[in-house]
């Protein structure tokens, strides 16, 4: 009983503090992705949290083409070592190697939540009309426009209502409903 009591809240603290950093090395990958503005004080926030550990980082892993692979690379490594021991709390074995391969639909998983997040939360603020210098909206725009704007371009505001939100959310849970599934299936993945 003992175990089992305390392999409960063992696993809520390593997703949680994993889940948080990944979160924030992902999303600084995006926003380079997107061409933030990193002098926007949000951005600087998660610049500061993930300096530190990408900073030695990119001495080994430079960027390619305007990617940063190093937060692509620590993202990767992150989650296959919170994938393990998640596996070996559960019992299913000590297993980092094939931690690295259930890591990669669970980050793909990962970046496709945090975009639906992010154009739920504009829509939402869409409604209240906030201030457009505010630094929290313009870096929300910055990171959902190169997923909104596609979707705006095949469905235009109807009598000035922009549908393009719900053609972008429903193309990412197809996205997530048709790649996550076979992917799992490929690396084993029992997360």
């Amino acid at each position: 009983m003992t175990q089992a009591y305390l392999t409960e809240p063992l696993i809520f603290l390593i997703k949680t503090l994993f889940g948080l950093y990944i979160s924030i090395v992902v999303i600084r990958f995006l926003l380079q992705w997107a061409r933030a503005d990193f002098y926007n004080p949000i951005s600087q926030f998660v610049v500061t949290l993930t300096s530190p550990v990408l900073r030695p980082l990119r001495k080994v892993i430079p960027g390619y083409a305007g990617i940063d692979i190093a937060s692509v690379v620590l993202a990767w490594v992150l989650k296959a070592v919170e994938l393990t021991l998640l596996a070996w709390l559960l019992g299913l074995g000590f297993r980092p190697l094939i931690a690295l391969a259930w890591a990669v639909p669970a980050l793909v998983g990962l970046i496709i939540s945090i975009f639906l997040f992010a154009i739920l939360v504009r829509v939402i603020l869409s409604w209240v009309n906030p201030d457009p210098y505010n630094p929290a909206v313009s870096l929300l725009n910055r990171l959902t426009d190169p997923i909104l704007e596609p979707a705006q371009r095949l469905l235009p505001a109807i009598s000035g209502i922009d549908l393009s939100p719900m053609v972008a959310m429903i193309g990412l849970v197809l996205l997530q409903m048709l790649l996550l599934p076979p992917l799992r299936a490929l690396t084993g993945s029992p997360f």
